[in-house]
Protein backbone atom coordinates (compact mmCIF):
# COMPACT_ATOMS: atom_id res chain seq x y z
CA UNK A 1 0.00 0.00 0.00
CA UNK A 2 1.19 3.47 -0.87
CA UNK A 3 0.78 6.26 1.69
CA UNK A 4 0.72 10.04 1.52
CA UNK A 5 1.49 12.38 4.40
CA UNK A 6 -0.92 15.04 5.61
CA UNK A 7 0.59 18.34 6.70
CA UNK A 8 0.20 17.33 10.36
CA UNK A 9 2.47 14.32 9.74
CA UNK A 10 -0.27 11.69 9.77
CA UNK A 11 -0.15 9.05 7.03
CA UNK A 12 -3.16 8.41 4.80
CA UNK A 13 -3.47 5.25 2.68
CA UNK A 14 -3.52 6.11 -1.02
CA UNK A 15 -6.48 3.83 -1.66
CA UNK A 16 -9.68 3.47 0.34
CA UNK A 17 -13.12 1.95 0.05
CA UNK A 18 -15.91 4.39 -0.80
CA UNK A 19 -19.32 3.61 0.70
CA UNK A 20 -21.70 6.07 -0.99
CA UNK A 21 -25.06 4.35 -1.60
CA UNK A 22 -23.87 1.25 0.28
CA UNK A 23 -26.65 0.42 2.71
CA UNK A 24 -27.39 -2.04 5.52
CA UNK A 25 -25.80 -5.47 5.20
CA UNK A 26 -24.31 -4.51 1.83
CA UNK A 27 -22.28 -1.77 3.52
CA UNK A 28 -21.33 -4.04 6.41
CA UNK A 29 -20.21 -6.89 4.15
CA UNK A 30 -18.33 -4.59 1.78
CA UNK A 31 -16.33 -2.97 4.58
CA UNK A 32 -15.65 -6.29 6.31
CA UNK A 33 -14.51 -7.88 3.04
CA UNK A 34 -12.31 -4.91 2.23
CA UNK A 35 -10.64 -4.94 5.63
CA UNK A 36 -9.95 -8.66 5.36
CA UNK A 37 -8.36 -8.07 1.91
CA UNK A 38 -5.98 -5.47 3.30
CA UNK A 39 -7.83 -2.18 2.89
CA UNK A 40 -7.13 0.12 5.81
CA UNK A 41 -8.88 3.26 4.60
CA UNK A 42 -12.69 3.48 4.74
CA UNK A 43 -14.64 6.55 3.58
CA UNK A 44 -18.19 7.20 4.79
CA UNK A 45 -20.40 10.21 5.62
CA UNK A 46 -23.28 11.06 7.91
CA UNK A 47 -25.64 11.44 4.95
CA UNK A 48 -24.79 7.94 3.66
CA UNK A 49 -26.72 6.50 6.59
CA UNK A 50 -24.26 3.65 7.06
CA UNK A 51 -21.92 4.80 9.83
CA UNK A 52 -23.31 2.18 12.21
CA UNK A 53 -22.73 -0.61 9.69
CA UNK A 54 -19.23 0.68 8.96
CA UNK A 55 -18.47 0.75 12.68
CA UNK A 56 -19.80 -2.77 13.20
CA UNK A 57 -17.64 -4.08 10.35
CA UNK A 58 -14.59 -2.34 11.81
CA UNK A 59 -15.17 -4.03 15.17
CA UNK A 60 -15.88 -7.44 13.65
CA UNK A 61 -12.76 -7.25 11.45
CA UNK A 62 -10.55 -7.32 14.57
CA UNK A 63 -8.06 -5.05 12.79
CA UNK A 64 -6.02 -2.93 15.19
CA UNK A 65 -7.60 0.52 15.37
CA UNK A 66 -4.27 2.29 14.90
CA UNK A 67 -3.89 0.59 11.50
CA UNK A 68 -7.15 2.06 10.23
CA UNK A 69 -7.92 5.38 8.61
CA UNK A 70 -11.61 6.23 8.91
CA UNK A 71 -13.17 9.26 7.23
CA UNK A 72 -16.65 10.68 7.70
CA UNK A 73 -18.24 13.97 6.77
CA UNK A 74 -20.35 16.84 8.09
CA UNK A 75 -23.67 17.07 6.28
CA UNK A 76 -24.97 20.38 4.95
CA UNK A 77 -27.88 20.76 7.37
CA UNK A 78 -25.48 20.29 10.30
CA UNK A 79 -23.11 23.08 9.30
CA UNK A 80 -22.64 25.75 11.96
CA UNK A 81 -20.66 25.91 15.21
CA UNK A 82 -22.91 24.15 17.75
CA UNK A 83 -24.50 21.83 15.21
CA UNK A 84 -21.08 20.69 13.98
CA UNK A 85 -20.05 19.77 17.50
CA UNK A 86 -23.22 17.71 17.85
CA UNK A 87 -22.67 16.09 14.46
CA UNK A 88 -19.14 15.02 15.39
CA UNK A 89 -20.37 13.39 18.60
CA UNK A 90 -23.17 11.66 16.70
CA UNK A 91 -20.78 10.25 14.10
CA UNK A 92 -18.38 9.05 16.79
CA UNK A 93 -21.23 7.27 18.55
CA UNK A 94 -22.58 5.66 15.39
CA UNK A 95 -19.14 4.51 14.30
CA UNK A 96 -18.34 3.32 17.80
CA UNK A 97 -14.98 5.07 17.71
CA UNK A 98 -13.06 7.25 20.16
CA UNK A 99 -11.68 9.37 17.33
CA UNK A 100 -12.15 9.94 13.60
CA UNK A 101 -9.04 9.99 11.44
CA UNK A 102 -10.40 12.54 8.96
CA UNK A 103 -13.50 14.72 9.20
CA UNK A 104 -14.60 16.71 6.18
CA UNK A 105 -17.10 19.48 5.44
CA UNK A 106 -19.13 17.58 2.85
CA UNK A 107 -20.17 20.47 0.56
CA UNK A 108 -19.55 24.20 0.49
CA UNK A 109 -22.68 25.98 1.77
CA UNK A 110 -21.47 29.54 2.22
CA UNK A 111 -18.51 31.24 3.86
CA UNK A 112 -20.21 31.97 7.18
CA UNK A 113 -21.26 28.36 7.75
CA UNK A 114 -17.89 27.14 6.52
CA UNK A 115 -15.95 29.14 9.11
CA UNK A 116 -18.35 28.38 11.97
CA UNK A 117 -18.16 24.67 11.20
CA UNK A 118 -14.41 24.81 10.85
CA UNK A 119 -14.02 26.44 14.27
CA UNK A 120 -15.89 23.53 15.87
CA UNK A 121 -13.77 21.07 13.88
CA UNK A 122 -10.55 22.76 15.01
CA UNK A 123 -11.67 22.46 18.64
CA UNK A 124 -12.53 18.78 18.18
CA UNK A 125 -9.11 18.30 16.56
CA UNK A 126 -7.38 19.93 19.52
CA UNK A 127 -9.37 17.64 21.85
CA UNK A 128 -8.20 14.54 19.95
CA UNK A 129 -11.66 13.62 18.68
CA UNK A 130 -10.48 14.25 15.12
CA UNK A 131 -7.01 13.30 13.89
CA UNK A 132 -7.38 15.22 10.65
CA UNK A 133 -9.68 17.90 9.21
CA UNK A 134 -10.46 18.83 5.65
CA UNK A 135 -13.09 19.63 3.07
CA UNK A 136 -14.96 17.98 0.23
CA UNK A 137 -16.43 19.60 -2.87
CA UNK A 138 -14.49 22.82 -2.34
CA UNK A 139 -13.05 24.94 -5.12
CA UNK A 140 -10.03 27.24 -5.02
CA UNK A 141 -11.91 30.33 -3.81
CA UNK A 142 -13.57 28.31 -1.02
CA UNK A 143 -10.21 27.01 0.18
CA UNK A 144 -8.66 30.48 -0.03
CA UNK A 145 -11.21 31.65 2.54
CA UNK A 146 -10.19 28.90 4.94
CA UNK A 147 -6.50 29.56 4.46
CA UNK A 148 -7.09 33.23 5.27
CA UNK A 149 -9.11 32.68 8.45
CA UNK A 150 -8.43 29.20 9.84
CA UNK A 151 -5.93 28.32 12.55
CA UNK A 152 -5.51 24.84 11.07
CA UNK A 153 -5.46 24.71 7.30
CA UNK A 154 -7.37 21.91 5.56
CA UNK A 155 -5.41 18.70 5.14
CA UNK A 156 -7.55 17.17 2.39
CA UNK A 157 -9.93 18.19 -0.39
CA UNK A 158 -12.12 15.34 -1.64
CA UNK A 159 -13.52 16.04 -5.11
CA UNK A 160 -14.99 14.30 -8.13
CA UNK A 161 -11.98 13.39 -10.24
CA UNK A 162 -11.64 10.91 -13.10
CA UNK A 163 -10.36 10.63 -16.68
CA UNK A 164 -13.02 13.00 -18.05
CA UNK A 165 -12.77 15.51 -15.17
CA UNK A 166 -9.10 15.91 -14.36
CA UNK A 167 -9.21 19.14 -12.31
CA UNK A 168 -5.64 20.15 -13.14
CA UNK A 169 -5.96 23.71 -11.82
CA UNK A 170 -7.62 22.71 -8.54
CA UNK A 171 -5.27 19.75 -7.99
CA UNK A 172 -2.23 21.97 -8.62
CA UNK A 173 -3.55 24.59 -6.20
CA UNK A 174 -4.09 22.01 -3.47
CA UNK A 175 -0.68 20.46 -4.05
CA UNK A 176 1.05 23.84 -3.79
CA UNK A 177 -0.75 24.41 -0.47
CA UNK A 178 0.13 20.96 0.89
CA UNK A 179 -3.50 19.78 0.74
CA UNK A 180 -3.91 16.13 -0.27
CA UNK A 181 -6.49 15.58 -3.02
CA UNK A 182 -8.87 12.63 -2.80
CA UNK A 183 -10.83 11.44 -5.84
CA UNK A 184 -14.39 10.25 -5.47
CA UNK A 185 -16.02 8.66 -8.53
CA UNK A 186 -12.51 7.73 -9.74
CA UNK A 187 -14.01 5.14 -12.11
CA UNK A 188 -16.75 7.53 -13.31
CA UNK A 189 -19.38 6.14 -10.93
CA UNK A 190 -22.62 5.23 -12.76
CA UNK A 191 -20.83 5.89 -16.07
CA UNK A 192 -18.24 3.18 -15.43
CA UNK A 193 -19.49 1.35 -18.55
CA UNK A 194 -18.19 4.22 -20.68
CA UNK A 195 -14.80 3.94 -18.99
CA UNK A 196 -14.70 0.20 -19.64
CA UNK A 197 -15.44 0.78 -23.34
CA UNK A 198 -13.05 3.71 -23.83
CA UNK A 199 -10.65 2.60 -26.57
CA UNK A 200 -7.63 4.42 -25.13
CA UNK A 201 -8.21 2.96 -21.67
CA UNK A 202 -8.73 -0.50 -23.15
CA UNK A 203 -5.46 -0.30 -25.07
CA UNK A 204 -3.49 0.89 -22.04
CA UNK A 205 -5.12 -1.71 -19.79
CA UNK A 206 -4.43 -4.54 -22.23
CA UNK A 207 -0.78 -3.52 -22.42
CA UNK A 208 -0.44 -3.93 -18.66
CA UNK A 209 -2.72 -6.96 -18.33
CA UNK A 210 -5.29 -5.13 -16.19
CA UNK A 211 -8.83 -3.76 -16.48
CA UNK A 212 -9.51 -0.20 -17.71
CA UNK A 213 -10.84 0.64 -14.25
CA UNK A 214 -7.55 -0.43 -12.70
CA UNK A 215 -5.63 1.68 -15.20
CA UNK A 216 -7.86 4.66 -14.31
CA UNK A 217 -7.13 4.21 -10.60
CA UNK A 218 -3.42 3.83 -11.27
CA UNK A 219 -3.41 7.03 -13.33
CA UNK A 220 -4.79 8.95 -10.35
CA UNK A 221 -2.37 7.33 -7.92
CA UNK A 222 0.54 8.36 -10.11
CA UNK A 223 -0.77 11.93 -9.88
CA UNK A 224 -0.45 11.56 -6.06
CA UNK A 225 -4.23 11.58 -5.67
CA UNK A 226 -5.94 9.34 -3.10
CA UNK A 227 -8.54 7.11 -4.77
CA UNK A 228 -11.82 6.00 -3.21
CA UNK A 229 -13.40 3.38 -5.50
CA UNK A 230 -16.83 2.25 -4.33
CA UNK A 231 -18.26 -1.27 -4.65
CA UNK A 232 -20.24 -3.81 -2.64
CA UNK A 233 -19.06 -6.70 -4.84
CA UNK A 234 -16.18 -8.57 -3.18
CA UNK A 235 -14.55 -9.48 -6.50
CA UNK A 236 -14.54 -5.88 -7.69
CA UNK A 237 -13.38 -4.67 -4.27
CA UNK A 238 -10.40 -7.02 -4.63
CA UNK A 239 -9.79 -5.93 -8.22
CA UNK A 240 -9.80 -2.25 -7.26
CA UNK A 241 -7.22 -2.98 -4.55
CA UNK A 242 -4.89 -4.68 -7.03
CA UNK A 243 -3.39 -1.55 -8.57
CA UNK A 244 0.10 -1.48 -7.08
CA UNK A 245 1.71 -4.21 -9.18
CA UNK A 246 2.10 -2.20 -12.38
CA UNK A 247 3.06 1.32 -13.42
CA UNK A 248 1.82 3.44 -16.28
CA UNK A 249 4.43 4.90 -18.61
CA UNK A 250 4.77 8.60 -19.28
CA UNK A 251 3.18 7.97 -22.67
CA UNK A 252 0.22 6.24 -20.95
CA UNK A 253 -0.19 9.18 -18.59
CA UNK A 254 -0.15 11.67 -21.47
CA UNK A 255 -2.68 9.68 -23.50
CA UNK A 256 -5.07 9.58 -20.55
CA UNK A 257 -4.55 13.29 -19.92
CA UNK A 258 -5.89 13.98 -23.41
CA UNK A 259 -9.19 12.30 -22.43
CA UNK A 260 -10.10 15.24 -20.20
CA UNK A 261 -13.46 16.78 -21.12
CA UNK A 262 -14.11 18.83 -17.99
CA UNK A 263 -17.27 16.75 -17.68
CA UNK A 264 -18.87 16.74 -14.22
CA UNK A 265 -21.42 14.22 -13.02
CA UNK A 266 -22.04 15.77 -9.62
CA UNK A 267 -23.20 19.33 -8.79
CA UNK A 268 -20.99 22.35 -9.25
CA UNK A 269 -19.69 23.36 -5.81
CA UNK A 270 -21.24 26.84 -5.84
CA UNK A 271 -24.67 25.59 -6.91
CA UNK A 272 -25.64 22.96 -4.35
CA UNK A 273 -29.39 22.94 -3.75
CA UNK A 274 -29.43 20.36 -0.95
Amino acid sequence: MKYYTLHNGKSIPALGLGTWKSEGNDAYNAVLSALKMGYRHIDTAAIYGNEEEVGRAIRDSKVNREELFITTKLWNSDQGYESTKRAIEKSLKKLGLEYIDLYLIHWFKGYEKQLASWKAMEEAYEQGLLRGVGVSNHNVHHIMNLLEHANIKPMVNQIETHIELQNDFLVDYCTKNNIVVEAYAPMMSWRVGELLQNEVMKEIANKHGVMPTQAALRWLLQRDIVVLPKSVNSNRIAQNYDVFGFELTQEDMERIHKLNKGKKMFPEFDNVMF
